[in-house]
């Protein structure tokens, strides 16, 4: 390890110079927690492709049935599009916390939801005899924080966003397709705390767009809906969704404008199939429900004594809106709706990585093109967007062929292939676009160019 000093303020310090281990912290393929070389799933119950090829590729692991270990690549695509979320409803004044798992059933139980929420429902003791649920959403525990602060809650304040990301629980009889379907899922929900009606249909307004805005930047074609309003109630609701076969949802849309239900709410002015709103024909489909909005109302902030004081120092009942995105569920219908059979393809500013370089195998000058790829990686994570988006396939002893196809497979955008052009009077070196199938060859210089241009999560 090699240092050199200076003095600074009368005081002789040592620093740490350049070195072989500068750089000791380069991610490579052979020191992830995954096991490349497994054969392909042929478990019966995995009905859906996302499900096969998110266990193919090390992204989750059964745990036992509706429960699953969220392992490293799959952690880092939450990572970032729980980044991408936090982001999105930064524009918007809201605010994050984090409440309790457990709530009380008494609170629960005043707003008649204990016994309406049925089976699903997880219930527990503590050793006091104390009845909780494990928190399937929200808006009992949130509600009754507002209503603590109600004395010293003026109309100034208000709207009130508050939000979390956090692991919710419903108790499946059945629980299917993977994080689609599962008793543990990680869940964002949002709370809005407004003086009138009129400024909470404002509030939905801006949600619903900040929705949007987070599908479009995933690079998802979403569907927005008319939703049921169902055990969480309220005036108004919008469900989106990704359409898709496995979907357990039906949903009727117009093509030729923004008309659109769930077929679980009925539409009196609904005509012979006909869009009520421009007279086109309706699609049914299938698809996967991956956000909710629901305009409360004073449902929960009535009984559970949520005011503000007005202008006057009188206590005003809240208006509420609750909205929620299904974050494991939006990382997995993602892989559903955008992948091929056999290869995973992101919404590609949350890859778990953005290039995977792969140097020759081993025997032919070997130190030389890991040395090549240990310098590309060096200058590319210098590109502020690509910091911590590169990582090496050092498993030499596979061929390249061998290493490409498992970077297909797990989705990687591109892929730098270090041949041997990359040591010619002229350095080449071989970059696979995955998912735009193009290939180019290119100097060290016009790599970097190119793919500083990469857009990830946080921009």
């Amino acid at each position: 390890m090699l240092f050199r000093s200076i003095v600074l303020q009368g005081r002789r310090w040592l620093l740490l110079t350049d070195s072989p281990r500068r750089y000791r912290h380069r991610k490579y393929v052979s020191q992830l927690f995954q096991n490349l070389q497994k054969i392909p799933p042929q478990d019966s119950q995995l009905h859906c492709k996302s499900h096969k090829l998110m266990i193919y590729n090390d992204i989750i692991q059964n745990c036992h049935p509706g429960g699953f270990h969220l392992l490293p690549l799959g952690q880092r695509v939450l990572d970032k599009l729980i980044k991408v979320i936090d982001e999105e409803l930064d524009t918007i004044g809201a605010q994050k916390i984090c409440m309790p798992t457990l709530a009380l059933a008494s609170l629960w139980k005043k707003t008649d939801r204990w016994d309406s929420a049925g089976a699903e429902l997880f219930r527990l003791k503590d050793r006091h005899k104390q009845d909780y649920c494990l928190g399937p959403t929200h808006e009992e525990l949130v509600t009754d924080l507002i209503s603590k602060m109600g004395n010293n809650l003026s109309y100034k304040k208000l709207p009130v966003r508050l939000y979390q990301i956090s692991r919710k629980f419903r108790d499946e009889m059945h629980p299917r397709h993977g994080l689609l379907r599962s008793r543990e899922f990680e869940m964002k929900d949002l709370y809005t705390f407004d003086t009138t009606e009129e400024n909470a249909k404002k509030t939905y307004e801006e949600v619903c767009q900040v929705y949007e805005n987070i599908f479009n930047r995933l690079g998802l074609q979403f569907k927005k809906v008319i939703g049921a309003t169902g055990n969480i109630g309220g005036k108004l609701s919008h469900e989106f969704l990704l359409q898709s076969d496995i979907g357990e949802d039906t949903i009727i849309v117009c093509n030729s404008c923004q008309y659109g239900r769930n077929i679980e709410v009925e539409d009196p002015s609904v005509r012979e199939n006909k869009c009520p709103s421009c007279g086109s024909e309706l699609d049914k489909m299938s698809a996967i429900e991956v956000g909710h909005s629901f305009l409360l109302g004073t449902k929960y902030s009535e009984i559970l004594g949520s005011t503000y004081k007005d202008k006057n120092g009188q206590n005003i009942v809240t208006q509420m809106g609750c909205y929620g995105l299904g974050v494991t569920r939006i990382l997995q219908a993602g892989i559903e709706v955008l992948s091929e059979d056999e290869a995973i393809r992101w919404p590609k500013i949350i890859s778990p990585y953005q290039i995977c370089i792969i140097p020759q195998m081993k025997g032919y000058m070997e130190e030389k093109f890991m040395e090549l790829a240990n310098n590309l990686y060096d200058e590319l994570v210098t590109v502020p967007n690509l910091r911590g988006e590169v990582v090496i396939d050092n498993r030499t002893r596979f061929t390249v062929g061998n290493r490409l196809t498992q970077a297909n497979r797990l989705g990687y955008p591109y892929v730098v292939v270090i041949g041997k052009s990359a040591i010619d009077e002229e350095p080449k070196f071989e970059l696979q676009d995955i998912y735009n199938k193009t290939t180019d060859f290119l100097s060290s210089s016009q790599i970097i160019s190119k793919l500083s241009n990469i857009k990830t999560a946080g921009q």
